[in-house]
């Protein structure tokens, strides 16, 4: 996918630049930020590409061959995967710092997931190839991308717990407080702006039940809105609502 440059703004800075990027990236949570004092992490960073999407871009494609990892360096990527009837479900968004990708590593060799960015967004790019080399001579940095793997997976089981658990309401209050957790307010508002279908793909519900769960919120002035946008009133009292799921800090 990489090699089509057509579709894609690749730009690839000379060796110093590149480890002085890293170096000084602010991405703290970036685990090639966290390691690059390593000789090794260092080396494997000044391979990056970087990678420059518009919004309502894809760059990853489902049941493509994996050849390579992303990092988000700027912008929101929602991350999704085909179901039933080729309805879309949103699996998580991704912001600065994390990885997208990272599943099509193991014994398969296709993407089991897309990716569009929700807004211009820059992404590091890593082949397969240079991971795969890193992760062999670098236990410091093998070590933490385990520890990611192994809390995804309870955040993905979570989230299965959530669907199969939760009625069509409290899904939509846990999407809304994950949304709120992820990226905060902006003048009273959630700060990104998402479509009620998107709220829907990711609660796994209709775009007309997320609009009829809204206006109930509304009326019991949980929420407010102002066209796309929306801000949690009573965040307290919405927690409360699905308490008895055990309310997840996903973020």
């Amino acid at each position: 996918m990489i090699s089509a440059s057509n579709k894609y703004n690749v730009s690839t800075p000379n060796q110093n630049l590149l480890n002085s990027a890293c170096a000084i990236c602010t991405n703290k949570r970036c685990l090639i930020n966290k390691n690059v004092g390593s000789a090794i992490v260092a080396n494997f960073a000044s391979q990056r590409k970087q990678i420059r999407c518009k919004k309502g871009q894809q760059f990853i494609m489902e049941g493509a061959p994996v050849t390579g990892l992303f990092f988000v360096l700027e912008g929101v990527v929602k991350v999704l995967r085909t179901g039933l009837h080729g309805k879309e479900q949103i699996v998580r968004f991704a912001k600065e710092g994390e990885i997208i990708g990272h599943r099509g590593f193991g014994t398969e060799e296709f993407y089991t997931i897309s990716a569009i960015a929700i807004e211009d967004c820059t992404l590091c790019y890593f082949s397969k190839e240079s991971l795969q080399e890193v992760l062999h001579k670098e236990p410091t940095f093998t070590y933490d991308l385990m520890l990611f793997y192994a809390n995804e997976l309870n955040k993905s089981e979570a989230k299965v717990k959530s669907l199969s658990q939760m009625t069509v309401r409290e899904r939509v209050i846990d999407t809304l407080l994950y949304i709120n957790r992820k990226f905060g307010l902006s003048n009273g508002f959630i700060s990104i702006i998402l479509s009620r279908r998107e709220y829907a793909d990711y609660a796994g519900t209709t775009e007309e039940q997320v609009i009829r769960v809204f206006s109930a919120l509304k009326k019991e002035n949980l929420i407010t809105t102002k066209g796309k946008r929306i801000g949690i009133v009573h965040l307290e009292q919405l927690r409360k609502e699905i308490s008895e799921h055990n309310f997840y800090l996903d973020s």
